[in-house]
């Protein structure tokens, strides 16, 4: 060691001190894993437990089963059948007899052979729905009871079957616009579907199980189910026997006239009941999506025009109502006259004619009847409007429905203040001004239309919708004679286009242009005339040239007057019509 240099000593190492700093360590770390070991299988167990259940159990739906929509006879229109989905968990399907020794193929091979007749599908497509890891997956939908049977009577493990069901509208398109339509997951979407979809849809039901980690049922498992719950029955006033006739008649019109639609409306006049509510063109409801978009809806109820001539049955019933003049007062009428400084024309030129106020309304002159309407206030004709229920909705629980236009009286400037008595300037639809009509033969009583009768519960026992609403609009006086009018503007005879053989009729036409220069005719009328049971509306819309009501539509009304009349067993009285004074010179 050199001179001045400091020695250093080394001290020997400690074995047992590390081994104590190790044995440290380990305990700690065994007191946190014990720790650990003590929450999870004893502090928290349950929660745990509580996530595993949840992670195997499945709940499936259990759809109920749709009400029927019946007809006023217990016809069905639309109905619903039971169905089933058949789906696969693929995880399973291996082991299709896998323990029979005497298989000669097993697995998906065999279960798709199996599955092959009884699906309609091709043993290729069926390998390639029942082979994977999915734990769900269709394999066909909508396949009958006992299609569903056979196919779970092979026994193939992963094969199961949901309940489902299918809409189907037995009659077609017979009152398709009035019925509705579902999609093809059963979402109401339309019609009587659509606005009385709280009673038809019913609750669905549910079922849960518990399933381990290859899909296989645990038998020990959690299985609750609750039943669905089927919808009820919706009965609709529809006769279905007449709504098909009607829907004959008025395509053929359509077509004949080469019109570009068209309507028939039967409303049984004591209660409101619409008996038939006929369209053209329509769409058959099994088959929606083939249907052009604008047919989807009901035309009777959603377009409206204006009424023309028969819009001059309310002028006369408020003037006789109001006492400004009677069925037999004398008017000299010309071709044109001037009011206001407008000029009101009759359809067809004529000479000076000599007319009762019956002749007024026989030839249906519309400067006949602003003389009369002249007489009365705008105020109260519109007062009288309202009361017959124009300008507003029916109040018929279908989609899409208009109330027409009325514009109140201070806004009838200009040529309106006149064209509003003839039936011009204001607009209806072809439910609601049947309905108006159909007044007269109730003695001057209003009865909001009813197109759906009532609903039926669990025990199949009618509950009735609400009595329609009533209100007076004229006296029974008034009431009478405008049946009077009515039935003289129809002359009883077979060469008459609205005649219906053992009945007296009465009625008015009408033929009015709409904005694209088109026409729409129509004639309204009732029968039979000593107690009218049914007021009948017949319209064809969209006529390329100007075509009276009386040429177009006064006999189909004749047809389907006649064909209600005895499909309703309605007997002839033999009572002849009236004829009235038309003329005074």
């Amino acid at each position: 060691m050199r001179s001045g240099a400091t020695a250093v000593r080394t001290l020997p190492a400690e074995p047992h001190r590390r081994h104590r700093l190790v044995l440290i360590g380990i305990a700690i770390f065994a007191l946190l894993l014990g720790g650990r070991l003590i929450w999870v299988q004893g502090l928290n167990s349950a929660e745990l437990s509580e996530k595993a259940v949840q992670a195997r159990t499945v709940e499936r739906t259990i759809p109920a089963l749709r009400g029927d929509i019946l007809d006023t006879n217990g016809n069905v229109m639309a109905t619903s059948v039971l169905r089933y989905d058949i789906w696969v968990d693929q995880r399973q399907v291996g082991d299709y007899r896998a323990n029979d020794d005497t298989a000669t193929e097993t697995g998906v091979k065999a279960a798709a052979k199996q599955l092959a007749p009884l699906t309609g599908m091709s043993v290729a497509d069926l390998e390639k729905k029942l082979t994977g890891k999915a734990g769900f997956q269709y394999i066909i939908r909508n396949v009958e009871p006992s299609e569903r049977d056979a196919i779970m009577a092979l026994d193939i493990p992963g094969i199961g079957a949901d309940r489902a069901t299918e809409r189907i509208y037995p009659g077609g398109m017979v009152g398709a616009n009035v019925v509705g339509f579902v999609s093809s997951d059963g979402q109401a979407l339309g019609g009587t579907e659509l606005s009385w979809d709280e009673h038809l849809r019913g609750q669905d039901g549910h079922t849960t199980y518990e399933r381990g980690a290859g899909g296989q049922v645990i038998p020990s498992g959690s299985n609750t189910t609750k039943d669905a719950v089927d919808g009820q029955d919706v009965v609709l006033t529809i006769d279905e026997d007449i709504q098909h006739r009607a829907q004959e008649i008025i395509t053929a019109k359509v077509k004949e006239w080469n019109g570009t639609g068209g309507s028939i409306v039967v409303i049984d006049t004591a209660t409101g009941d619409i008996v038939a509510l006929a369209e053209d063109p329509t769409f058959d409801p099994n088959q929606p999506a083939k249907a052009k978009p604008d047919l989807l809806g009901n035309q009777s109820i959603s377009n409206v025009f204006e009424p023309g001539s028969t819009g001059k049955l309310f002028t006369m019933a408020a003037a006789l109502e109001e006492g400004v003049t009677t069925p037999s007062e004398k008017h000299t009428v010309p071709y044109s006259k001037e009011f206001k400084g407008h000029q009101v024309r009759d359809s067809h030129q004529h000479p000076t004619q000599y007319l009762t106020t019956a002749g007024v309304l026989k030839e249906s002159s519309n400067v006949g009847t602003v003389e009369i309407a002249n007489r009365m206030s705008p105020k109260t004709r519109y007062e009288y409007l309202r009361k017959f229920g124009l300008g507003q909705p029916t109040g018929l629980p279908l989609p899409g429905e208009s109330g027409g236009i009325l514009h109140k009286p201070e806004n009838w400037t200009g040529r309106t203040e006149f064209t509003t008595s003839f039936g011009q300037g204001y607009a209806v639809n072809a439910v609601q001004v049947t309905s108006a009509v159909g007044t007269f033969a109730n003695d001057g009583v209003h009865v909001r239309p009813r197109i759906v009768k009532g609903v039926k519960d669990a025990k199949g026992v009618l509950r009735p919708t609400q009595k329609q609403q009533a209100d007076r609009v004229v006296s029974p006086e008034t009431a009478a004679t405008m049946r009077q009018l009515m039935d003289n503007d129809v002359p009883d005879n077979p060469d008459s286009n609205a005649h219906v053989p053992g009945f007296a009729v009465g009625g008015k036409t009408g033929t009015a242009q709409v904005p694209d220069g088109t026409y729409t005719a129509s004639f309204i009328g009732m029968a039979p005339m000593d107690d009218p049971r049914y007021v009948i509306g017949v319209f064809v819309y969209g006529l390329p040239a100007y075509f009276s009501g009386n040429t177009v539509a006064a006999p189909a009304f004749a047809d389907i007057m006649s064909y209600t009349l005895h499909a309703r067993r309605v007997t002839p009285s033999g009572k002849d019509g009236v004829e009235l004074d038309n003329t005074w010179k």
